[in-house]
């Protein structure tokens, strides 16, 4: 790691100050109205209400849309806690966590690149990014889920940095080779602490179960090549010998236990949505044995399922702003969540002001070239940084390819920005060159960064009115709509 430690927390705290504010401003706006959510705020805000005032659960079926866990609207009820019903109070929570997502991917890019620099590009990017911005001021569920999955991917950095560490110190000491499985690592916190966050993240979206798959399998491979670069005889066998079994533990077993404690309030409540639904539904299953309070849970979780597997909107009534996971990676199809075209206070008779969804194309039109670079360098070079962002970057788009009939939103992409960050953070580190490169190198490539970020930077502030609602004239909305896809 870099020597700067204390440049590298102040340059990564620096940065999120400033996406904080950036995030902060002009957080109660805009509202329909008569000052409600708009687009699915609608059904969380409410809900989180419910939560606060009751302790924790929700009661009402609510049309049967109560078919989320229950933890991001537990999170936008503290903000609702803090500040009121009201459109800062159920979109500071919100706010916060994509702040908190700005420190973590500096913090990561940081560990990654081991490059403060590199680390501080990846933080103004992200700060730029207009999906991660638009959803850090929404009181929804996908910044929640994001947040926990970027928490976990830094864990699992860490614990990966520190199996190596205790190898090498193994190794030095001599006893690496004692057991041709090789050594006992010991307790592995940063592993325990992944699967606490990949917990929460299930607590958030149940979409998070792609992301637990796709790094135990990464902390599998990663522990069978720390073995094998530490000489053990037999790598594959000392894996599944010494770290499967307490890997499992971690991710599934801790990782459930969090989950389920997530519906502290469900399971303490007796009005909670399908609480006794065992006890009423007249039927079991082969979980008989386990206390009827998981059997509710259980078959409530039948029920979402199977909401969700069946979300679907007609071919002759699709709604106008679905989209399709292919879409995603350059943002093809991005979503209006809030128009007025009513308002006068442009300075003209004509005004638009508007909140669309949309990734800054300036980095998201290079989601496939990073993608195919990285998968190059994944395969051809055997880089370990970019297999790590390329399979979180590909568990938040291709699990969604699995039922292309269910109804999709942009939104669903919310997890994928920090790893795309990520991803165009490696590239530009290639181009940015190293020490040894030279000067002309060096500056050259420190050039085509500088320039690269002021494009992102520009890009960002051009789309900046239609991020936030500002109130412009219906030619600057026109001209806002790059592709006819964005109409």
């Amino acid at each position: 790691m870099p020597a700067d430690r204390l440049r590298g927390w102040l340059v990564a705290g620096f940065l999120a100050l400033i996406g904080g504010i950036v995030r902060l401003q002009n957080l109660g706006y805009p509202t329909d109205p008569d000052g409600t959510p708009v687009f699915d705020e609608k059904h969380y805000v409410p809900q989180a209400w419910e939560m606060l005032r009751n302790g924790g659960y929700e009661d009402n079926p609510g049309y049967e849309v109560t078919v989320h866990p229950p933890l991001g609207k537990q999170l936008i009820a503290v903000g609702e806690w803090l500040f009121g019903y009201n459109s800062w109070g159920w979109r500071f929570t919100a706010a916060l966590c994509g702040a908190l997502m700005i420190l973590l991917v500096i913090r990561i890019a940081r560990r990654l690149t081991r490059s403060t620099l590199l680390g501080a590009v990846a933080g103004v990017l992200l700060i730029c990014d207009g999906l991660s911005h638009v959803q850090s001021r929404m009181g929804m569920l996908d910044i929640y889920l994001a947040f926990f999955v970027l928490v976990a991917f830094g864990c699992l950095l860490l614990d990966r940095d520190q199996v190596r560490e205790r190898l090498a110190a193994s190794v030095r000491e001599g006893w690496a080779d004692e057991s041709r499985f090789g050594p006992r690592l010991g307790f592995r916190w940063w592993r325990f602490a992944t699967g606490v966050s990949l917990g929460l993240a299930c607590g958030s979206k149940w979409s998070g179960l792609f992301f637990a798959a796709a790094f135990g399998v990464m902390m599998v491979l990663w522990d069978v090549s720390a073995r094998r670069a530490a000489g053990v005889a037999q790598p594959w066998k000392g894996t599944l010998v010494r770290d499967l079994l307490p890997g499992l533990w971690n991710i599934v077993v801790v990782g459930l236990a969090v989950y389920l404690a997530t519906w502290w309030g469900w399971f303490a409540s007796e009005t909670a949505v399908d609480r006794h639904l065992a006890e009423v539904s007249g039927h079991d299953g082969w979980y008989e044995v386990f206390p009827t309070a998981l059997r509710s849970l259980w078959q409530y979780s039948g029920n979402v399922l199977d909401f969700h597997e069946n979300l679907e909107t007609p071919a002759s009534d699709q709604h106008p702003w679905e989209s399709k996971p292919w879409t995603w990676p350059m943002g093809l199809r991005p979503m209006l969540y809030y128009y007025n075209g009513e308002t006068t206070s442009c300075g003209e008779d004509s005004c638009v002001s508007a909140t669309m969804l949309v990734g800054t194309p300036a980095m998201w039109w290079l989601s496939l070239p990073m993608l195919a670079w990285g998968l190059w360098r994944m395969i051809g070079r055997l880089d370990w940084r970019y297999a790590a962002v390329v399979v979180a970057y590909l568990a938040g788009l291709l699990p969604w390819f699995t039922n292309l009939d269910r109804q999709m939103y942009f939104f669903y992409a919310t997890p994928m920005a920090a790893f795309l960050v990520l991803g165009l953070a490696l590239v530009l580190g290639q181009i940015l060159g190293t020490g040894r490169d030279g000067p002309e190198r060096r500056g050259t490539g420190l050039l085509v960064v500088a320039l690269y970020l002021g494009l992102v930077v520009a890009n960002f502030v051009w789309l900046w009115p239609i991020l936030n609602g500002d109130s412009i004239t219906e030619g600057h909305w026109q001209a806002e709509l790059w592709l006819p896809s964005w109409r």
